[in-house]
């Protein structure tokens, strides 16, 4: 073979495997990226659902604890603005997203307060209803939790592979943008009181 042949093969084969290379990078970022995106749909999915809860727990509270009717239409209200605010997963950014945990945090305070009322309320605290319906309230406060801890984690994984070299070539050849994290709000840090 001539020298030229020998040459012309090398040259292919690296261009063949720099294309592979770049195919299979670029690849592997999409899927990264569908998977933040994924895990921010199940963070929404289980808001969704305690804000789903939400009017059924008010209307039971609602029959025992009339005069609560601020802490009961505080609910309401942030249950309201919590789900008024919606995240595009292709554009979380801290902002957005700070907001979005900002009214959801909201939320969570108002339902604290609502069931903290029922401590004045022997039979409400009694009631199946009432008990089965704060049983999945507290089963989707852990369902969020895991949500968000998943959400943290495949977003540090698409956020650690766009940054390593060679793959952040690729990443800011196509466009692919750092993520945003769930952060605990503030205040959190202090453990609440509770008083009987």
């Amino acid at each position: 073979m001539k020298k030229s042949t020998i040459t012309l093969i090398a040259v292919a084969v690296v261009i063949l495997a720099i294309v592979g290379w770049t195919v299979s990078s670029y690849n592997g970022l999409v899927s990264m990226d569908e998977h933040v995106s994924n895990q921010w749909a199940n963070v929404e999915t289980q808001y969704q659902r305690r804000a789903d809860l939400i009017p059924n727990l008010v209307n039971t509270v609602k029959g025992y604890a009339a005069h609560e009717k601020e802490t009961l239409e505080g609910v309401i209200s942030a249950r309201s603005r919590a789900t008024q605010i919606k995240v595009d997963p292709s554009d979380l950014t801290p902002e957005k997203l700070a907001e979005y945990q900002r009214a959801q945090g909201q939320l969570a305070t108002a339902l604290g307060k609502l069931l903290a009322i029922t401590e004045n309320y022997p039979n409400l605290k009694a009631n199946q209803n009432f008990l089965e319906l704060q049983a999945q309230l507290e089963g989707t406060e852990n369902r969020i939790n895991v949500a968000r801890k998943n959400f943290n984690d495949a977003a540090k994984e698409y956020n650690t592979a766009i940054r390593r070299f060679p793959r952040n070539i690729i990443a800011g050849m196509f466009g692919f943008d750092k993520r945003a994290y769930f952060e605990a709000q503030e205040g959190t840090e202090v453990a609440p009181q509770v008083q009987f």
